[in-house]
């Protein structure tokens, strides 16, 4: 008898020794393949390093910032069984010239897409929020590098490094990246934007920084789908006729658009109503534009509120910088083509990370997932990948805890108020100043 329950136990954990059929349930395999076939690298020759599961080295290539490559193939134990039990640093380097950046991208954009359909997100007035705001990424000083990507200029003159600029959608109450285009360092954040269009969600409010401020952009954002809302904070200089008013700080306006905005949006009318709400913060009046122009719908009193949750893909860009790559801010890659497919490679297994955090949540009452802790969810995830293999089926139960005992010791304390408002701080000086004078003097 206790021979059959200890055979149960191990069947049922059996899935566990291998940590990739863990993670499998949440990255289907069928996908993979399919958008290996999609982008015409499926792996024809038989190899010990399949195209397949090169996309899991990448995720561990983003979750493991300090491993090298062919030491995280080997903790992966990814590799078809062979005359030997190890990979060699060059193999690793062209299985990844074989899979390329395509098919990377490809299983980032339909994982996101298929994570966010199974989600629930909480929402308002029926409107999913998400936020649209670029982020730099610093590449190696290569010379393919430097003639794929800008230097950014400085007041000292040219960064050091070749940078990459990309902008992402974030769903604001999960930090789950719904959709990504990037480009060079040079590139206007704007006509990156463009791109993220057609990943937009319908019956959603996205909130945009005031630098994105093109009303073909907005008007194009508003009209691809239903009930795809924007929302994004008023430049001081905005020309606009009064139409109504809707309430106290809040009025229905008509703005007229540029001839070279008609000219790069055909659709775009001469002149544009848009709802402009009013709200005195701290001593200073701040005035926001939506498309909500429906005032029962949306009350306004709530719509000021929203803006300043804008900030949440901020903390998502902070969570991939600081807690994924553990703050090491230069990629691994030295050509253009690898860069991209590292940087996909990173968005999929933040995405990764942050679908299991979903599940967690989900184990609370009252706990949205940007509520629990980034750092160590991912220490949970890596410890899937790294612990569980090789681990005895007697430890195995004791290794693996129930979802909802890792989200309470995951769960973030409640968010304090900022102190002090944020500024851009002067630059400091070498030495202080009252040494440079007197240097002067003398």
């Amino acid at each position: 008898m206790q021979l059959s329950q200890a055979l149960d136990i191990v069947s049922r954990y059996d899935s566990l020794r291998n940590p990739l059929n863990t993670l499998a349930d949440v990255l289907d395999p069928a996908l993979i393949s399919r958008c290996l076939e999609e982008a015409g690298t499926v792996t024809l020759r038989k190899r010990r390093l399949t195209t397949d599961m090169m996309v899991w080295c990448l995720i561990g290539m983003a979750l493991e910032r300090k491993e090298p490559l062919h030491a995280i193939v080997n903790r992966l134990d990814i590799l078809l069984p062979g005359n030997r039990p190890f990979v060699a640093p060059s193999a690793v380097v062209q299985a990844r010239q074989r899979l390329g950046d395509d098919a990377v991208r490809r299983v980032f954009e339909q994982s996101s897409e298929l994570w966010n359909a199974q989600t629930s997100h909480p929402d308002w007035c029926g409107l999913t929020l998400y936020a649209v705001d670029g982020v730099v990424w610093r590449t190696p000083e290569t010379p393919d590098n430097e003639k794929a990507f800008v230097r950014s200029g400085t007041v000292a003159g040219a960064s050091p490094y070749p940078q990459v600029r990309m902008v992402c959608l974030m769903e604001l109450t999960s930090h789950l990246i719904s959709g990504a285009a990037m480009g060079c360092q040079n590139e206007n954040e704007m006509v990156l934007a463009e791109g993220l269009i057609e990943r937009a969600c319908d019956n959603s409010l996205t909130l945009f920084d005031k630098g994105y401020t093109s009303f073909g952009l907005l008007s194009a954002w508003h009209e691809a789908g239903e009930n795809r809302h924007w929302m994004i904070a008023a430049r001081k200089d905005l020309q606009y006729e009064e139409v109504r008013r809707l309430g106290k700080g809040d009025i229905l306006i008509r703005v007229k658009t540029s001839a070279h905005s008609r000219k790069k949006w055909p659709h775009l009318a001469a002149h544009t109503e848009m709802r402009m709400i009013s709200r005195e913060i701290k001593g200073r009046t701040w005035r926001f534009l939506t498309s909500m122009t429906d005032a029962m719908r949306y009350p306004g009193k709530e719509i000021a509120d929203l803006y300043s949750h804008r900030w949440e893909i901020e903390l998502g860009y902070r969570e991939i910088k600081q807690g994924l790559q553990d703050s090491r801010l230069t990629l691994r890659s030295r050509k253009p083509e690898m860069v991209r497919q590292e940087l996909w490679g990173v968005l999929l297994a933040y995405n990764l990370v942050r679908y299991q955090m979903i599940r967690m949540a989900s184990t609370l009452k009252g706990y949205w997932p940007n509520q629990l802790s980034f750092r160590e969810s991912t220490a949970w995830v890596m410890k899937l990948l790294w612990t569980l293999e090789g681990a005895s089926p007697g430890r195995i139960p004791e290794l693996v805890k129930d979802v909802s005992s890792i989200a309470e010791m995951v769960r973030l304390p409640g968010r304090r108020e900022r102190s002090f408002p944020r500024v851009v701080k002067e630059r400091p000086y070498k030495y202080p100043t009252a040494r440079r004078k007197n240097a002067s003097q003398a």
